[in-house]
């Protein structure tokens, strides 16, 4: 078994508010902000550029690297180890959209100190990392 990397960005708007999904496939029906694997030869940056594209339709600007996560819960619950490395970005303007249906059914502004559940361990961490300027949680 390998350890997968993945981004998670965080989507701030102008509010204070993250941008979130509600997963309808892989982890339904967590809630967690938006992601996905690196592929080789890709940057942290662009994976997180090229994933919030691909998922939401919005182009957003130099995302910030803020913290890793180590996602053991997840482990122990499906037996998929993760590391993601989260990233910070602003609310490039527009609508999102859901361009991936299959993979989020709803998407939604929240305030991060009141997240819906069930919500994604990564999702959790990142968020909760990014409020409490940390780099890493440990448990």
């Amino acid at each position: 078994m390998s350890v997968i990397v993945g981004v998670g960005v965080v989507i701030v708007n102008e509010y204070g508010q993250v941008l979130l999904g509600k997963r309808s496939s892989t982890h339904a029906p967590y809630w967690s902000i938006f992601g996905g694997h690196v592929d080789a030869g890709e940057t942290f940056e662009q994976c997180a550029i090229r994933e919030i594209k691909e998922e939401t339709g919005l182009i957003i600007q130099s995302p910030e690297i803020y913290g890793i996560c180590n996602n053991l819960q997840t482990y122990q619950q499906e037996g998929k180890h993760t590391i993601s490395v989260c990233l910070l970005a602003k609310h490039p303007g527009g609508e999102p959209k859901l361009i991936e249906p299959e993979k989020c059914e709803q998407l939604m502004w929240c305030d991060p100190n009141n997240l819906p559940e069930p919500h994604f361990e990564a999702s959790r961490h990142a968020i909760k990392m990014w409020q409490e300027n940390k780099f890493y949680l440990i448990k």
